[in-house]
């Protein structure tokens, strides 16, 4: 470690506040700069950060409010507010508590926990391209409805067989590496073979099935918002909840293995039970997303990454990849239902084309900078 790395650890991360030992500096020329006291409790405040959070949440906002107002179905924008006070009546309260409210409540928090989990993931792993999608997560949710559309018919509901599909690859995969989640490049190796088979799996149910039938569960394993509940949105709510405290205990954690695992471990954190922590909860949040929405592609690889690269500051930046999450499907759906291209589209093709534009973006900027 050099004299110039030390900065890094005292400004700490943008999801907490950085590690100070009790013999640190005090007083306002010894103290990092951001950091703020609130009588016993240090904050880390980032203008950068807390700027870039009030856009998305804007943006969001006017996403979700478009959701709602825009189409032939859409609520008047005069009786928005009426409307989402309680006085909705007659078709603005069916399009408000049966079609676009629970399917805009569903794609916050789908986007949310996918966001969450990708940056999770890429925190443990520290590669900027994993994410849940890499080591199976969707493939076997996949392979898990088209099991269940074909074998169990009437027995097992499809999203409840994508969830037992998802949960299964990631027993297997954790099977596979020998040493659990413990070890990243094991963890992506075992992921891309298991991801494989589940993908040869889906592609047979879809052959061997009727066309109709197989057309259905197609958009479904694509990723869907369509026809979307309010039970659906109590399931995702639910798993945000339950996640939101292990996020909190694991921020500071991950923000100190940001710097490497030997001064995390210097700092008091434990490396490989953070990791293994952060991949656990980040398969329960995209489990929990496949189980509502179906296999929803790039949402968990691109959100960790815009928000990142929006702030330029180190750290998992967990809040912020769930904002982003949130508004990159919201925008997503938006489009599936606007856009006269193709009607019901899934909107997992359309995130699909969001992650390869980004993707394409970024090659090109990192080629401008020399390094491809």
């Amino acid at each position: 470690m050099t004299v110039r790395e030390l900065p890094v650890r005292d400004a700490g991360t943008a999801d907490g506040p950085s590690p100070a030992g009790p013999g640190g500096p005090r007083g306002r020329a010894g103290r990092p700069k951001g950091l703020v006291r609130l009588g016993p409790v240090a904050v880390a405040v980032r203008p950068r950060a807390v700027v870039v959070a009030l856009g998305l949440l804007a943006l969001t906002v006017v996403a979700s409010v478009a959701t709602l107002t825009l189409g032939r179905l859409g609520i008047p924008l005069a009786e928005l507010g009426t409307a989402l006070s309680g006085g909705a009546e007659g078709r603005d309260a069916f399009v408000l508590e049966r079609l676009r409210g629970p399917r805009l409540v569903v794609a916050l928090g789908t986007g949310c926990a996918l966001g969450l989990s990708g940056a999770l993931f890429q925190s443990a792993t520290r590669n900027p391209l994993g994410s849940p999608d890499v080591i199976g997560v969707a493939a076997g949710a996949g392979a898990g409805a088209s099991a269940a559309a074909l074998f169990l018919t009437g027995t097992v509901p499809v999203p409840v067989g994508a969830l037992v599909g998802a949960v299964l690859a990631m027993v297997l995969v954790y099977l596979s590496t020998g040493t659990g989640f413990r070890n990243p490049g094991r963890l992506v190796v075992a992921g891309i073979g298991v991801a494989a088979i589940c993908q040869a799996t889906t592609q047979y149910v879809v052959y061997a099935m009727e066309r109709d039938n197989a057309s259905a569960l197609t958009a479904y394993i694509n990723g869907s918002l369509s026809s979307r509940s309010w039970e659906d949105a109590t399931t995702i709510g639910l798993v945000l909840l339950v996640a939101a405290v292990p996020l909190l205990l694991l921020a500071r954690p991950l923000g100190a293995g940001e710097m490497g695992d030997d001064i995390a471990q210097g700092l008091g954190a434990e490396p490989r039970r953070t990791k293994t922590c952060a991949v656990v909860l980040a398969i329960v949040l995209a489990a929990g997303a496949v189980a509502v929405a179906g296999p929803i592609a790039f949402i968990a690889l691109t959100a960790p990454q815009v928000a990142k690269r929006l702030t330029r500051l180190p750290g998992p930046h967990l809040l912020l990849s769930g904002v982003t999450g949130a508004l990159l499907l919201v925008v997503a759906d938006l489009c599936a239902q606007q856009l006269p291209l193709f009607e019901n589209l899934p909107v997992g093709i359309y995130t699909m084309a969001i992650g390869g534009a980004y993707l394409g973006l970024l090659i090109l900027g990192e080629r401008r900078r020399g390094r491809l």
